[in-house]
């Protein structure tokens, strides 16, 4: 009878043991099965970040006109200003003194015509001597206007609605003719310039043709977006021979008056993308900033291929080169797998991994 039992409880531990021997290789093979994807070509969009200079639409320098010492000054710095408002106000004692002669003169000369004129009426004197007379009442108006405008020219006013910025010079300076007294924006609207590789140009110029994508947004630098978008107007002519760029030239609407001149931001422009290939991020391992996938072989081993980017979307690579749509590349498990490692897998549509991402790469 013991030696039954004891014979009953072996046979029972071998069960026992045989069924946890079974579900362990099941839960092992199970475990080593790992998930594979293709990548996906398809057309879509990428922004791109571009570096940017914000100019005012009209920025110019403020000089003086005539000699002299700066008398008043009307405005005040960083002042909004309007269009032919008193800014400045040069010494104009010595033209108004010219002005005062020139006048003078003009009469005197406007008495001698009257006189001339009067004897010619009587046949005094001849046509020509009257045609002498009104010359030199003439050229005595012309000088009237002379000095009236270098008198005009020691009032600076503003020639267009803008913000005046800093002072040059003080109240009570000499100024030369020329000198600069200050600079003055009309910040209604701003001009953006950033520079553009010459690929991304082609591909510009290539779309813009048929669909005139030309909108484009402006990221300030406390990194949030300006609330007006912008729109591409104007090229340039040339390449930049030493850095294969060409400048782009965005106008953005500035009704509230946030940008200002000589700010600078990131100008992203959308650029659409022509039969794409498209794979996870996470798919992708990084060695000496090299970029590598593991590509199945035929017999199923995992090799490790350096690809290349062409653009980054988030949770999204776009391949340039090393890749091919048919390619079965390894989608989980990059760390748990080594170099032609045969594995079991699971294969995954492309499509759907795509749409489910939410993972960055490894």
């Amino acid at each position: 009878m013991k030696k039954i039992l004891t014979l009953m409880v072996v046979s029972f531990c071998i069960l026992l043991s045989f069924t946890s021997c079974s579900k362990e290789e099941e839960q092992k093979e199970e475990e080593n099965k790992y998930l594979v994807t293709s990548p996906l070509r398809k057309d879509t969009t990428v922004t791109r970040d571009y570096v940017c200079q914000i100019h005012a639409y009209q920025h110019i320098e403020v000089r003086a006109l005539e000699k002299g010492y700066l008398q008043k000054i009307f405005v005040d710095e960083g002042k909004y200003i309007h269009k032919g408002q008193l800014m400045f106000q040069i010494l104009p004692i010595q033209y108004q003194a010219e002005l005062q002669k020139a006048e003078a003169e003009a009469n005197f000369v406007n008495v001698e015509y009257r006189n001339t004129k009067a004897l010619a009426d009587s046949n005094i004197v001849s046509k020509n001597e009257l045609a002498l007379a009104k010359a030199k009442l003439d050229k005595a108006n012309a000088e009237v206007s002379v000095a009236k405008i270098h008198l005009g020219f020691t009032e600076v006013r503003a020639p267009f609605d803008g913000i005046m910025d800093h002072f040059m010079v003080r109240l009570g300076s000499l100024i030369n003719e020329g000198d600069l007294l200050t600079t003055m924006s009309d910040n209604s609207k701003m001009w953006v310039y950033f520079n553009v590789p010459e690929a991304e140009y082609l591909n510009f110029k290539d779309k813009t043709k048929s669909e005139n994508l030309t909108n484009v947004k402006l990221m300030m630098a406390n990194q949030e977006m300006f609330k007006y978008p912008g729109v591409v107007q104007t090229i340039e002519a040339d390449f930049n021979n030493e850095t294969g760029n060409i400048a782009f030239r965005a106008t953005f609407p500035n009704p509230n008056g946030l940008l200002r001149h000589g700010e600078t931001g990131n100008i992203q422009m959308t650029v659409p993308l022509k039969n794409a290939l498209l794979i996870p991020q996470k798919c992708t391992f990084e060695v000496l900033e090299k970029k590598y996938v593991f590509v199945l072989d035929k017999d199923n081993k995992v090799v490790s291929r350096e690809i290349t980017l062409a653009s980054e979307i988030p949770h999204i690579f776009v391949v340039k080169s090393g890749l091919n749509a048919n390619d079965k590349i390894l989608l989980e498990g990059l760390r748990q797998v080594k170099e032609n490692e045969k594995i079991k897998y699971t294969f995954v549509k492309p499509a759907k991994v795509l749409s489910n991402l939410n993972l960055y790469a490894e």
